[in-house]
């Protein structure tokens, strides 16, 4: 009986350490941005500060910037624990910049119906100088990155350089023919199950990998990072920097105002730091500042409409060039371009243009509203002075004119409660 509780005993210990391994799962769904390098970055330092047997990153990316995607190559070579990259779930793809991170795993896997390629560096980085001899400079350096890291994983070469030069894609099941991929498998679970007692190599030497039982610890965007990731979409940005330029404006005009300066001020530096995280393209900035003096002109400067035909067409031409990068997921959307065309419009000729005629407005009560107004006088005028009824009321008045009792007089300006007048023929 003793010996028999020992065992059971020996067993359960057996039991509780094989399943005391750890598997880190990050999920991301996005463009590859420096958004996604932090995020990739403190995942890879969470799996080993757990003691996490390997990070696995389950992705589906359009693809993204060429600088941020570097950045996430070096952490995964450089990484102390294996990383394994799943483009799962089914519909889901990696590509562009996603091709480079897939290939520098240490293990690269995919889920039926998924997809890889289409890597060409269309402009990624952002460069001023868009001639062939540029571009055709920034993809022999593609070419040369994807194949060292093809190269160290053991990986398609020649698919690889396809993928940047031709911006192939293939499936899953060709990519694992090819051996642009390790695995194919439809869930986490079987991935898992493939890993367990396979052996890579890390930073700090070969480790054999426990996860047949492992606990799964699924790895959270702090509300930091996802606040980050959500205003870095272009649309986001292009809607923060105009919310940002109407509450200056709103505020600058009606002083004392406060909440509109307060949005748009916080507009202004949201919209700056996901500005700083994109491939600006200055002209187009500058464009968008210069519909806004048009449309500001229209208002103080009677035109006929035609400032207002220019700002429309400036704030056009500036949302399309806003981005340098010419691929769909890092520019801005046509319905928001128009939306946001539509409303600026209507902003500046109604609600700011409502607000300066106010400004410019005759005063109406107190004693500015007397100026210009039409009385007579009380009495005859002594040495210029005298009294005038306005309103039905008695002011003390001031004239260089010989006024008589009946005059007909206009109030021309008001000193220290007593008025300066005219006489009316």
């Amino acid at each position: 009986m003793r010996t028999l509780l020992i065992l059971l005993c020996f067993s359960s210990v057996l039991v509780f350490a094989q399943e005391t391994s750890k598997v880190h799962i990050l999920t991301y769904n996005g463009v590859i941005n420096p958004v996604a390098t932090d995020v990739i970055h403190s995942a890879i330092q969470q799996t080993e500060e757990e003691g996490g047997e390997c990070l696995i990153i389950e992705l589906d990316t359009p693809g993204g910037l060429m600088k941020s995607m570097q950045e996430i190559v070096k952490d995964i070579l450089s990484s102390p624990v294996p990383v394994v990259v799943y483009v799962a779930p089914s519909g889901s793809r990696s590509g562009s910049a996603g091709v480079f991170i897939t290939y520098a795993a240490h293990v690269a896997a995919m889920a039926p119906g998924t997809n890889i390629g289409a890597a060409h560096p269309v402009n990624l980085q952002a460069a001023a100088d868009t001639s062939e001899t540029m571009m055709e400079k920034i993809t022999n350096d593609a070419v040369a990155f994807i194949r060292s890291i093809a190269e160290k994983r053991g990986r398609n070469e020649d698919w690889a350089e396809k993928s940047v030069r031709e911006s192939a894609s293939i499936p899953a099941s060709e990519a694992l023919e090819l051996k642009v991929i390790d695995c194919m498998v439809p869930s986490l679970d079987s991935l898992l199950s493939w890993l367990d007692g396979r052996e890579y190599e890390v930073l700090e030497g070969k480790k054999t990998l426990k996860t047949r039982n492992a606990i799964k610890i699924s790895i959270e965007l702090s509300w930091r990072l996802k606040l980050l990731n959500v205003i870095s979409d272009p649309n986001i940005a292009y809607i923060l920097l105009l919310i940002g330029i109407y509450g200056i404006f709103f505020e600058l005009y009606n002083p004392g105002s406060i909440l509109p300066g307060v949005v748009g001020g916080i507009s202004l530096i949201l919209a700056f730091y996901a500005l700083h995280t994109l491939p600006v393209n200055y002209a187009g900035l500058l464009l968008i500042l210069f519909s806004i003096i048009l449309f500001v002109a229209e208002i103080k400067i009677p035109s006929y409409g035609m400032l207002t035909v220019g700002g429309v067409v400036s704030l056009v031409l500036g949302s399309i060039m806003l981005f340098k990068d010419s691929m769909p997921f890092i520019q801005v959307s046509w319905k928001v371009i128009l939306f946001a065309t539509v409303i600026t419009t209507i902003f500046f000729l109604f609600a700011i243009g409502l607000g300066i005629r106010a400004q410019r407005r005759k005063p109406v009560t107190g004693q500015e509203g007397l100026i210009g107004e039409i009385g007579e006088a009380a009495g005859d005028f002594v040495k210029g002075k005298g009294q005038v009824s306005v309103h039905g009321e008695i002011w003390e008045a001031f004239s260089q004119e010989k006024i008589k009792k009946g005059d007909p007089i206009q109030v021309v300006s008001i000193e220290n409660l007593k008025i300066i007048i005219k006489k009316v023929t």
